[in-house]
């Protein structure tokens, strides 16, 4: 689960099994889930009868429903549209933080064959702003580290010109601000287009939320050939390369590509032991090779995982004063499974998905058919099922038409072969999942 929103739906989800449907939709249509910090939960609710209501009657299973899903106690705060507007320039203040905090810096990042391009071409760019490359663009899949890069080129800046001005934002917030602007009125729209084009540093999140959105693109256009004329620097991340977001405006598309776009992938296994093994030691925490080693094999694909969990047990040790073990470990990984992988997705959505990728049917996947695409689309389908699901090999072979749990096995182990060798069928996957 990677937005607030996302934790907010599936608590809403649990909330079903204590309070009517009918009570959620007249109480909690208003309801908008804003932030978590610390263990405070925001939520916001313009209208003030229901917000009072709400606080009075629901809080309550709010909270017990926080503590069930996150296995701690959180105090549950309602804010008024007053209360919205203060705590965003909290954050905002908080978002400048982190540009001179010690966590997201290049001393902290863990470099390997996955993200070294992408490293050195933001360590470049934060020692020589508007003269390297000029957009810099990092995509790749979330959680691989592309945020904690441009937080550590704005760090090296910060570091290097106090007075340099630095603006930070997520691609779907400059469409949401952009919104907000034009509806306040002229004035509103002005500050905006001054607060972003007489930046030294912009900092684009998820650029790809700008896609197919005119208005917003435009005015991007725009902010873009404002900086990049003044010779101001510009450093974007996205999750696709500039060429695969298929809405965005071919004139923004071809500015995305002057300067440097460079990719993240999944870290090997030994650069996911190094960042088990960093992590570890940025928190002083004494963590046995095995159980590195351990928690690598079992979470492949998303840093901010590998992360969470070293996190987690350390959080254990500081309670309990229990040192991790691989018995600790295998619950930290479960929990962090259980509450942040997305929506379950279903073997049916899968296998529909994987058919629409390789231009074939769901029936001659779970079929005996060997033709080329075909067996492709089959390994694809199986290695997916096997990631995402969980499932054993004799269970996803009941899915696949009764197939051998041997043959199943097989058809993920030569999938997992061919990503390694072939970055055009790890790219295929990964796009899928």
């Amino acid at each position: 689960m990677n937005s607030i929103a996302d934790v907010w739906d599936k608590i809403l989800d649990r909330l079903k099994g204590e309070l009517s449907e009918t009570t959620i939709n007249t109480w909690f249509d208003e309801l908008e889930a804003i932030d978590i910090q610390g263990n405070t939960f925001f939520l916001h609710c313009s209208n003030e009868f229901k917000k009072n209501n709400i606080e009075m009657f629901f809080t309550k299973s709010i909270k017990d429903t926080l503590k069930d899903f996150f296995s701690m106690d959180f105090e549950v705060r309602i804010l008024d549209d007053n209360g919205l507007a203060a705590l965003k320039g909290t954050a905002s203040k908080k978002q400048n933080d982190r540009f001179t905090s010690d966590e997201f810096t290049f001393d902290t990042f863990v470099v390997g064959p996955s993200n070294k391009l992408a490293y050195a071409a933001s360590m470049a760019v934060a020692q020589h702003p508007a003269q390297n490359y000029n957009p810099l663009l990092i995509y790749g899949d979330s959680g691989l580290g592309k945020t904690h890069l441009i937080y550590a080129i704005a760090n090296v800046i910060k570091k290097n010109s106090e007075n340099a001005k630095i603006a930070y934002v997520k691609g779907d917030d400059f469409t949401n601000e952009l919104v907000a602007a034009i509806q306040a009125g002229p004035n509103k729209t002005a500050e905006m287009r001054e607060k972003y084009r007489q930046a030294d540093l912009l900092l684009v999140d998820d650029i790809q939320f700008i896609a197919g959105k005119k208005q917003t693109q435009e005015e991007f256009f725009h902010t873009f050939n404002n900086l990049y004329e003044s010779g101001r620097q510009i450093v974007l991340t996205s999750d696709r390369p500039p060429k695969d977001i298929k809405t965005l405006e071919e004139r923004i598309r071809t500015r995305f590509e002057w300067g440097m776009p460079a990719d993240i992938q999944p870290p090997d296994f030994e650069t996911r032991i190094a960042i088990i093994k960093r992590k570890a030691e940025l928190l002083d925490l004494d963590i046995s090779n095995e159980i590195c080693e351990y928690i690598a094999n079992k979470l492949k694909s998303n840093i901010r995982q590998l992360e969470g969990t070293v996190k987690k047990l350390h959080a254990y040790y500081n309670i309990n004063h229990q040192r991790p073990t691989v018995q600790s470990a295998t619950k930290v990984i479960t929990d962090l499974m259980n509450d942040f992988q997305p929506v379950p997705v279903t073997i049916d959505k899968i296998l529909n998905e994987v058919a629409r990728t390789y231009g074939t049917t769901v029936e001659n996947i779970t079929s005996e058919k060997r033709n080329s695409n075909i067996t492709q689309a089959r390994k694809a389908a199986i290695y997916i099922v096997r990631e995402i699901t969980g499932l054993s090999y004799e269970e996803i072979g009941k899915a696949f038409g009764g197939k051998h749990h041997s043959t199943v096995m097989y058809n993920y182990e030569q999938a997992e072969k061919e990503m390694k060798k072939d970055p055009a069928v790890r790219s295929t996957i990964q796009s899928i999942i």
